[in-house]
């Protein structure tokens, strides 16, 4: 049984073929540049050399059909035609509240993802193309969604509910619903694995730290708060996105600027963040190096960003109670040594011992790594995120129904006999 794990942003389709009975990633990939010119496909096969390919790419369509004619390809190919591939999972950002966990997809379903797309403008439209196009390509298979959303559903009121008329809430859908929900969930079942503790018995925070950043409180296995809102614009600082500022901010701007809600919007998602600050580096490896290299912008970037790191993780572990650990995952949480040593300054007193030459050695997307010292209360792991297998093991369990909730369904990355492939 070959799985096709698909996620559609607004300009790239990433993808990961995974064989489940010999349980192993057989190829994986990009495309890159789609609808906007230039369009090229990178793909990796373990043990070949990785291929790139350029071929534009108008629409999602084309995209994926550029995908399933690479992995059928005589040369750089892993399956002979398409009927190898028993299913597809889709990576959908926002589901709402209509959508607790993962689904599989029919009409009916498709037009509630639809119907919440105003919540994610920069996601689920190119989510939605990509289903539709997948569904064009390979009409006979079955097309299940992942929402980056269910993983938060846990949250109990007071934590989504915001301080606003309450009958936004019940017009409009105005809460909390939170982001990269199948990171969280992974990274968290690994946490629990390394503490040697069930899941039920865990308080983590989690922190996906990449261009997009969001943290979650984990009580004893389940989401009680996050920090992404309404949309994935609230909370930490991120590449581009300013995260928490004081809500007066965008009418102020738009009053003395002239600027119109569609424009302010794009300013705050697409102009903000580490980018607002810095003028010109979304990629904080230029940050850094820009930083030691002089650039006082640059400095201060890793400063607003590293300290609002230390002020979630402890509003986080105040809201929690006992901390058992802290996670780092996503490409500046695993690569970042710099930004968590910042984040994780003067912790002790809430039980956080840092090992600096540990953290300073941890620079790898692949190994799990305990950066705490070995007498130090609470753990701080840097794990590998895998939102890829989430979403091949929720395809599998709803085809042969055996689904269920995150807490009763056991994943195979939650076993203490786990391997990374």
């Amino acid at each position: 049984m070959d799985i096709l794990a698909l996620n559609c942003g607004s300009s790239s389709v990433k993808y990961q073929l995974f064989d489940w009975k010999k349980q192993k990633v057989i190829a994986k990939g990009m495309v890159e540049r789609v609808t906007i010119g230039d369009s090229y496909i990178v793909h990796e096969v373990p043990g070949r050399e990785t291929y790139r390919e350029e071929h534009e790419c108008p629409d999602h369509k084309a995209a994926i059909h550029l995908i399933i004619k690479i992995l059928t390809d005589k040369e750089q190919g892993v399956v002979t035609d398409m009927g190898e591939i028993s299913a597809v999972g889709h990576r959908v950002v926002h589901g709402g509240e209509k959508f607790t966990s993962s689904v599989l997809i029919n009409d009916t379903v498709l037009d509630a993802i639809k119907d919440v797309q105003h919540l994610a403008p920069l996601h689920n439209p190119p989510n939605i193309s990509g289903i539709e196009a997948a569904q064009a390509n390979l009409p006979d298979v079955p097309h299940i969604a992942i929402f980056d959303t269910a993983f938060h559903q846990s949250m109990p009121e007071h934590a989504y509910m915001y301080p606003v008329p309450y009958e936004w809430y019940g017009k409009h859908g105005v809460r909390r619903y939170g982001f990269h929900g199948t990171s969280h969930l992974y990274v968290s079942k690994r946490a629990a694995v390394l503490l040697g503790k069930a899941p039920e018995d865990c308080n983590i925070i989690t922190m996906h730290i990449g261009n997009g950043v969001s943290h979650t409180a984990i009580k004893n296995g389940v989401s009680v708060d996050t920090s992404m809102g309404l949309t994935p614009l609230e909370g930490a600082v991120m590449g581009t996105r300013c995260g928490d500022i004081d809500p007066a901010i965008p009418a102020f701007i738009m009053d003395r600027e002239g600027l119109s809600p569609k424009e302010i919007d794009s300013t705050l998602n697409k102009k903000s963040g580490v980018l607002g600050i810095t003028g010109e580096f979304t990629d904080r490896r230029d940050v850094i190096a820009a930083a030691e290299a002089g650039n006082e912008r640059c400095k201060l970037a890793l400063e607003i960003e590293s300290y609002r790191l230390k002020k979630y993780i402890g509003s986080y572990c105040a809201a929690l109670g006992r901390l058992d650990a802290v996670v780092f995952t996503a490409g500046v949480g695993e690569m970042g040594w710099l930004i968590r040593e910042k984040a994780l300054e003067d912790l002790e007193h809430i039980g956080i011992k840092l090992d600096k030459e540990k953290n300073r050695n941890t620079m790898t997307r692949k190994k799990e790594t305990l950066i705490t010292t070995a007498d130090s209360p609470v753990k701080v792991f840097v794990i590998p995120t895998d939102e890829e297998l989430v979403f091949t093991e929720d395809v599998v369990a709803i085809l042969e129904e055996t689904y269920t909730d995150h807490m009763n369904f056991k994943y195979s990355f939650a076993d203490s006999t786990f391997q990374r492939t």
